[in-house]
Parts: structure tokens; sequence; C-alpha cells
């Protein structure tokens, strides 16, 4: 079996988010042995497809662990599996990948970039708890909550320096959230190419940072539409290894458009 670690949302190896990528033969296996693949592989998360047959609704089934878990949903790592299909030749055209969030399709187009159709993340304002501007170590001035598919809480900070020079809690931030909390605020200077930052924070999945959250920027992208008025903006994960993601607010559904690299191709023994 053919186990491939894919860089996305960056042009560029060495950048992004890595994210494990594993085509099946047939169904899935048991999910402890998923589960011990993704902790092999020790990367935010490490995605699992397996064909599917013709005339469906989905092309290919997909599922998402991190080191701990199985998550609901995944942006890098649906980019990276739509790079590896299309890069292989296993899949050519928009991709319909049956998920546990429902059927999501990856296009990619001729300059090489892929654009995700994910559900947009609906968020409830809820004040900010006790004790988060602790743990996170700045004061957010809202917060919200972004539903079941993400179950992140999104805290809206002052200025992107803020956001740069987070050094939180970890353990502490672990209680306010299900996933983890996603912090955010304005592009200093929007003429570099970006709208607005983040930086997100998942310790209950096992992730410290991650490094470009794909499946954030459904909450992030309504967020600043509305706040910016503009349904096209670009989002800047400030993380060490930094990545950009392109976002497309429509309606009920959000467009995240990136690039990913094949930096590792090896073949799976155990």
């Amino acid at each position: 079996m053919r186990i491939r670690i894919v860089d996305a949302f960056t042009d560029r190896p060495f950048a992004g988010n890595p994210a494990g990528v594993l085509l099946l033969d047939d169904a899935f296996p048991d999910d402890d042995r998923l589960q011990n693949i993704a902790l092999e592989v020790n990367h935010a998360e490490t995605a699992f497809a397996h064909r599917l047959p013709g005339g469906g609704e989905a092309d290919w089934a997909l599922r998402w662990f991190t080191p701990a878990t199985e998550v609901a949903m995944c942006g890098h790592a649906t980019l990276a599996t739509a790079h590896v299909l299309h890069t292989t030749g296993a899949h050519t055209g928009p991709v319909r990948f049956a998920t546990r969030s429902g059927v999501l399709v990856a296009t990619p187009a001729e300059d090489g970039s892929i654009t995700l159709d994910f559900p947009t993340a609906p968020l409830t304002p809820v004040a900010p708890p006790a004790g988060v501007a602790e743990a996170l170590g700045a004061e957010p001035l809202t917060a919200f909550d972004t539903g079941p598919n993400i179950g992140d809480l999104l805290l809206v900070l002052g200025d992107e320096k803020t956001v740069r020079a987070l050094r939180p809690d970890l353990k502490a931030l672990a209680a306010y959230s299900e996933r983890g909390i996603i912090a955010t605020a304005p592009a200093e200077n929007p003429e570099l190419g970006y709208d607005f930052v983040s930086r997100c924070f998942f310790p209950n999945v096992g992730i410290d940072e991650d490094p470009v959250t794909g499946s954030a920027h459904t909450a992030l992208a309504p967020y600043w539409s509305q706040r910016l008025g503009r349904t096209t903006l670009t989002g800047l994960q400030a993380s060490p290894r930094s990545g950009r993601v392109h976002t497309d607010l429509r309606g009920e559904r959000t467009l995240l458009t990136g690039r990913a690299v094949t930096v590792i191709e090896g073949e799976l023994l155990a």
C-alpha cells in the first residue's frame, strides 16, 4: 500500500499543512488499524480513501484521523487526497467524497489549484467564557460557536500582532470547546495579499497548533465576509509553517482554494 505525505495549502514543500494520504484497494479496515497508522504518520491528519462503485452520489469514500482520534471534517487532508488522485491519474476531473460531513467535492483547475466545496459553519455569538482570555493569552473582542461539524470556539482579537504573538496554555484551552480554538484578526496590511489572519489550537484532538486549517475557514469566511463586505477573501494562517486559503462564500457552502505538493512517497509494510 502506497503512503504519501502531502503539504497542503502551499505551492512549495515544507510549508502549509502536511497530511498523510493512503488510497486503499478495498473498504476501510477496522478503526484501530486506521488510528494506529495515523499515530505512526503523526501529522495533524491522515486521510484514508477508497473507490466507490460507479453510479452513486460519490466517487470515493474518505475518512480523516489525527494521531488521537477520527474527525468529522478536514480541509487540508481532503485537498491532499484530491491532489494525490489527480497527480497519480487515479481520478480525473471533479471528485466527490463521501464523508461524515456529507458529500464534499474537490475540483482541479488548469493552474494546478484545487477548490473544495464545504458546508459553511453556522456561527452563533456567545459570551467569551470566563478564563479563556487567560488561557489564550489575549482578550477576545467577540466569540462564536462554530457548530457541530467543526466544534471550535472562534475568538476575534484586536489585531494581527496579537494573533501572531499568542503563546496559549494548551491544557487550559482544552476546556472551552469540542476541538479547539480559532483565533483571528484583520490583516494589518491587506496589500500583502491577505485579508485576515488566524491561528488554530486543537489540544482536544492531539494537535497543539494546526499549521493550516481548511475547515476553520468555513467559519472564518462567513465572519470576515460579513465584516469586510466581500464574499471572496484570502486568509493567512500565521503558524510557523504558514499557508494561505482563498475563500468564496456561497451561502450555505464555502469554497476553499489552495495548492498542494507531494513531498514523500513510500510503502506501508505493516
